[in-house]
Formats: C-alpha cells, structure tokens, sequence
C-alpha cells in the first residue's frame, strides 16, 4: 500500500465508486462477502488497492494545502514540479491561529512586527504525490486556497 486505508466512514462515502471498482474486476456482492469471511487477506488487498487509487485521484489534483497550529500557518501551493509556501508566525505569544480570535487578529496585523512571514518554493522529490501526502499525514488539508491566493497576491502588490 502506497498511501493508507481510508476510513470506513470514507468507504462508506465512496460506497459506489467502491462497487464500481469491485464490478471492474468481476467480483459481485456474493463473492465480495465470500471474500471477507473465506480470504479476509484478499479481502484486504482489493481495500488497499482501490484506497490508493483514490489517493492517487486526490492527490493529482490536489493543488493547495494549509496546515495551522497555535502559532504557525503554512500555506501551500503544489505546481507539477513545485511546492510554494507561505509560512506565518505570530510573535504574540497570547494568539492562537487555531481559534477565530487569533485568526481575526491576523488579519489586523499580517503586515506588521507581530508577524513573521517566509516565503519559499522548492522542487518535488521523484514522487510529488507522496510529498503531498506527507504534508496531509503531518495535519495538512486540500483547501481551495483563497488564503494562500490573498496573502500571495498582497506579497505581489
């Protein structure tokens, strides 16, 4: 397996595509649960298959990426060949960008000495997928990216 399971809850979500998946390869209902009560282990394989062919689907189009902690945003901008960022650090001990306060309070002081801003772009390893899921392994999330975008374009201006 090249990425992780997904959660039952997922499975549950992709209950169709997952029949679909199981259909593509001639196994119905009936040999689906033959499968999980006689050969559980390949039961698990077909699991694993189709949940790294659904990361691979998110993950080639995953495009941004944004990661928060009490004192750190990192925004992320994933090309074919490169991974943007954009680091924020609130110098204010008593902010937490996990909290609406402390992402309000960002928005007042982006642009002053309360904040510290890095930005940085680096080439992909060999596999630009498994990059990106390392980020979402480590707490990041796909996002649309209108932060990124409005901090981007105000470096820009």
């Amino acid at each position: 397996m090249k990425y992780a399971r997904l959660t039952a809850e997922q499975f549950n979500e992709l209950h169709q595509e997952f029949a679909t998946f199981l259909a593509s390869q001639s196994i119905d209902k009936k040999e689906w649960d033959d499968l999980k009560s006689q050969k559980p282990e390949v039961a698990e394989q077909e699991l694993d298959v189709f949940s790294d062919l659904i990361w691979e689907g998110v993950l080639n189009r995953a495009e941004f990426l944004e990661h928060f902690s009490k004192d750190y945003i990192f925004l992320f901008r994933c090309s074919e060949s490169f991974i943007h960022s954009i680091v924020i650090k609130s110098l204010d001990p008593s902010v937490d960008f996990l909290s609406r306060p402390g992402i309000e309070w960002l928005s007042d002081h982006l642009f002053t000495d309360s904040v510290e801003m890095k930005v940085g772009k680096k080439p992909f390893g060999d596999d630009r997928n498994g990059d990106v899921f390392s980020l979402i392994k480590q707490g990041a999330f796909l996002s649309g990216g209108e932060l990124y975008k409005q901090i981007d374009a105000a470096l820009q201006a």
